[in-house]
């Protein structure tokens, strides 16, 4: 099985968020975000992938799609090839066919799940030498097979875990901080997915925080959480806070926002 390295981004693909984000799906509900902190809030993470060495193609606004700002959930890409994925919630169908032409052009290869089961990008946690796909409310385990399947094409290697209870996304819980470490809330570093790595597991209260995004040199992580960013720069990594504040109103994180690989 080959290493792939996996925190070393040189192109990514946005979806400008649409004014309907105010109708998105939330676990919580504490009110809509407002629309133009949204887009305020999107425009700095676009600069930041830029500024981090990301070349950024903005996609125009779904407004049929309240969620589809959040790119990642449709699509897992490489720069081999893509897998255009199922996300599972009803009213993103059609958040996949709208993104592939842009897919078919920037890939070599896409590949399509078969019309069964569902995977959301948010559940798939791509290792250097796996791809953790965790069954949730919005992965189930047909979808993960078939997951598993395409990536194989791909020659890369799909292991399939569950998600704790509680947790929306796989990786709300968990990012890649380096090749060798993991940032993760206390309930899913303890479930023994991470074998042959190191963890860093956020503060308590800062569960939130492990969402988090390693863009080349660069560490993003939501501004709402200092103390978590304040013992990741301890550790040496470059941090870059970002403010999340409205977009997480509708379940958002740092990772969701963008398709992300290394073209050259």
């Amino acid at each position: 099985m080959s290493v792939f390295a996996v925190t070393s981004f040189d192109n990514a693909i946005v979806r400008r968020p649409a004014s309907s984000i105010a109708n998105g799906l939330r676990s919580v509900d504490v009110g809509p975000p407002n629309y133009e902190d949204v887009l305020r809030e999107h425009e700095a993470y676009c600069l930041a992938l830029r500024t981090a060495g990301v070349a950024v193609e903005e996609l125009d606004a779904l407004e049929d799609f309240p969620d589809s700002v959040f790119v990642e959930d449709t699509a897992l890409v490489f720069g081999d090839g893509a897998i255009l994925l199922r996300p599972g919630a009803s009213s993103r169908f059609g958040e996949a066919a709208a993104i592939r032409p842009t897919l078919e052009r920037r890939f070599p290869t896409l590949i399509e799940l078969p019309a069964a089961g569902f995977v959301d990008g948010g559940d798939v946690l791509v290792l250097p030498d796996r791809v953790l796909i965790g069954l949730s409310a919005r992965t189930d385990q047909a979808g993960a097979e078939a997951l598993v399947a395409a990536l194989a094409r791909l020659g890369r290697k799909g292991e399939v875990v569950r998600t704790p209870l509680g947790v929306l996304h796989f990786k709300s819980d968990c990012a890649l901080l380096d090749e060798e470490t993991v940032l993760a809330t206390a309930r899913l570093s303890s479930a023994g997915f991470f074998d042959g790595l190191d963890v860093v597991v956020v503060p308590d209260g800062d569960e939130p925080a492990a969402n988090a995004l390693r863009i080349n040199d660069t560490l993003f992580v939501s501004d709402a959480y200092p103390r978590t960013a304040e013992g990741l720069a301890a550790d040496g990594f470059h941090v870059i806070s970002l403010s999340t504040r409205e977009i997480a109103k509708v379940d958002a994180g740092l990772s969701c926002m963008s398709l992300r690989w290394r073209a050259g």
